[in-house]
């Protein structure tokens, strides 16, 4: 019930966010890796709610160079975005779960790369592959 209620007041206007950095980033070769993590989070902005987000500890340098650049590039603004749409949600008694599930989503906005979205039943799946 919490998916449907987010996507309205939430998931597509963050969604949509995500998709226009993804194309942006998917224009410029360089930075298609950018752009596909941005699908993938797009996604996971659509339907929070029993997915999470754990970090792969197999991740290296480039990931760690790449967040930098994301953070940089498109990261704040869809960080921005997600506290910015949070506000209202905390204001209204209803909307105090989806604030905090937007709030949960600043992190992998900043620095997607290296970290995978699993169902919250089974992180274990960052391992396989």
């Amino acid at each position: 019930m919490l998916n449907v209620i987010w996507l309205v007041f939430a998931g597509i206007w963050m969604a949509a966010g995500y998709v226009l950095a993804g194309i942006i980033c998917c224009i410029l070769i360089v930075t298609i890796p950018f752009g596909i993590a941005s699908f993938r989070i797009a996604a996971f902005a659509l339907w929070p709610f029993g997915r999470t987000v754990v970090r792969d500890p197999r991740a290296g340098a480039m990931s760690a160079i790449g967040n930098v650049i994301w953070c940089v590039v498109a990261g704040i603004w869809l960080a921005i975005g997600h506290l910015l749409t949070s506000i209202p949600l905390f204001l209204s008694v209803i909307g105090i779960p989806l604030a905090v599930a937007n709030i949960k989503l600043i992190p992998v906005s900043l620095l997607p790369l290296g970290a995978r979205i699993v169902p919250v039943d089974d992180p274990a799946l960052i391992y396989r592959r």
